[in-house]
């Protein structure tokens, strides 16, 4: 048996030993620490300039790690990557969800379809993006990347807008992988260079006349007033009589091929149409022609009251990209009582309409995302009701405030940017802002006031261009989201120039620091060229627009 001494002098031993080997790795993990530091820091301090610099990390870390070369294209490109990656995951898991039998209530389903078909369009979107496009500096590539990459946060947005007022086991899982997601796409945004103003001091020439590799079928028919005149073989009839291809709008985008680089006309005839019309997002370049906004009419009536969700209450649905439509009347009849019901709905990008009506109430009509354009339209509707997220811009159009229900004021525009590196806003140029005779009395004795804009999200950007505003509108102009003293109206950008009429007058306006009233350069950043960069697209639809200010 070993004497007590040596059992000490064992222990003593043992314990030095460990005491050393502590000693060694935590000096070794010190310079491992050190090194690390120094080794990544390049990546950190470029991370840390991001939105979510943590995900920015870990999602590039690895190509620094493998010596990788490092620059802002191979950044980007990884980051896309691991979004495009994540929204893949995050799609498929909608789409088992959607298909499975679980816990859901029933508007929570409604919810989860919204989603689906937003985060697939999410992903089409990121696929097409032409990173060597952005590195060979092309202009019109880094503008639809901004562009997709806008619409991709727009869809996140509006998914957890459903899922916020949702229940269900699930939505705690769904919550947290959306907002895991789309930190990468958010990061991807931020490192895209934002593209410079063109073409400043350009004014007012106004464009009429197509692109050579127009087809003269398409110019003859674009160009045509005169329904009679279309050939049936080459345009699809939908006539509610009977008398056509189809009775309903709906059979005729069914019957139109998924995916057609042509476009496909469908002239609708004169005819009131009760149906809710969706336009998917493999259904491009589907043109809806009228007969007239006073005959041809598509007309619905569904609402948040009734139980959908705002994105899915339109009564036109438009998510293929390039969608036309002409002389025709949009209307939800759903009334202000049933709170959100959309008529039209487009998030669809370098879609135009001209010479359409958009009739309803609250929320009539929902720019949601990507680019658009609205040439000499009509549009009505009492809280909200033009709202989204797209970069839109309207011509010539005549804007409606009509009389809300008892105790509410009225608001043209809710706009919904919620970051700096989005390319959105609502751009309202050369139009007419008016109030029905019944909202106008009500002005008079004081019992409803009206507003140009409310901002939705904190980054909200509208402006108002060469327009006429009546005296309806309050001498503030601009109203906050909700009544809170404390709310930002720093970081967003409302503007006005050179308006006319009794209420454009802006001595008495908000005094925000995001409210400017606008000069000539000012202005210009938010017409045809430079906002949602029509000067190409726009050109091959038969539309007029104008380019400058």
């Amino acid at each position: 048996m070993a004497s007590l001494p040596n059992i000490l002098f064992l222990l003593s031993s043992i314990f030095f030993f460990f005491f050393f080997i502590s000693i060694s790795a935590l000096n070794s993990a010190s310079s491992f620490t050190s090194l690390e530091h120094t080794h990544f820091s390049p990546l950190r301090d470029f991370c840390n300039n991001r939105p979510y610099p943590e995900a920015c990390f870990d999602s590039l870390k690895l190509s620094i790690s493998l010596n990788i070369d490092t620059n802002l294209i191979t950044y980007l490109l990884h980051t896309l990557q691991t979004a495009i990656s994540e929204v893949e995951n995050l799609t498929n898991l909608f789409l088992n969800i959607g298909g499975s039998n679980n816990d859901i209530i029933e508007k929570q389903r409604g919810t989860i379809q919204d989603c689906q078909e937003l985060h697939q369009i999410t992903l089409s979107s990121l696929q097409r993006i032409s990173v060597s496009g952005i590195q060979a500096g092309d202009y019109r590539k880094l503008s639809d990347a901004r562009t997709y990459l806008s619409a991709a946060l727009t869809n996140k947005n509006t998914c957890l807008e459903g899922l916020d007022s949702a229940s269900g086991p699930l939505k705690p899982v769904l919550v947290d992988s959306l907002i895991s997601t789309y930190k990468h796409v958010s990061n991807s945004l931020s490192m895209l260079p934002k593209p410079v103003s063109r073409k400043k001091g350009r004014k007012n020439r106004r464009l009429l006349g197509f692109p050579k590799w127009i087809s003269k079928k398409d110019r003859r028919i674009l160009q045509s007033d005169d329904g009679d005149e279309y050939d049936p073989s080459q345009v699809i009839i939908v006539a509610a009589d009977g008398n056509g291809n189809f009775s309903t709008i709906s059979d005729a985008i069914k019957f139109a091929p998924v995916q057609s680089d042509d476009r496909i006309i469908i002239f609708v005839k004169r005819g009131l149409y009760k149906e809710n019309v969706e336009i998917p997002r493999n259904k491009p370049n589907i043109v809806l022609i009228g007969d007239g906004r006073e005959v041809t009419f598509i007309t619905g009536s569904r609402s948040v009251g009734d139980g959908w969700t705002t994105y899915g209450s339109a009564t036109l649905a438009v998510s293929g990209e390039g969608f036309l439509a002409r002389d025709i009347t949009i209307e939800n009849t759903a009334g202000p009582e049933k709170h959100q019901a959309v008529a039209l709905r487009v998030n669809a990008d370098q879609s135009a309409l001209y010479r359409c009506t958009i009739n309803g109430y609250q929320d009539t009509l929902y720019v949601h995302s990507f680019r658009q354009f609205y040439r000499e339209c009509d549009i009505s509707g009492t809280i909200d009701y033009i709202f989204g997220n797209a970069a839109v811009i309207f011509q010539g159009c005549h804007i409606i405030s009509r009389m809300p229900m008892l105790g509410q004021f009225t608001v043209l525009t809710a706009q919904s940017r919620d970051s700096s590196d989005e390319d959105t806003g609502i751009s309202i140029q050369k139009c007419s802002i008016v109030a029905t005779e019944d909202l106008k009395s009500a002005f008079n004795n004081k019992t409803v006031r009206s507003y140009l804009g409310r901002p939705w999200k904190v980054y909200s950007r509208t402006v108002i261009l060469d327009s006429f505003i009546d005296g309806f509108i309050d001498q503030a102009g601009w109203i906050k989201w909700t009544n809170d003293d404390d709310e930002d109206t720093d970081s967003l950008y409302y503007g006005e120039y050179n308006n006319k009429g009794p209420g454009s007058a802006t001595d008495n306006r908000v005094s925000w620091s995001g409210y400017h009233v606008m000069d000539d350069y000012d202005a210009y950043d938010f017409t045809v060229p430079n906002f949602i960069n029509g000067d190409e697209w726009l050109d091959s639809t038969s539309f007029p627009y104008d380019d400058g200010v």
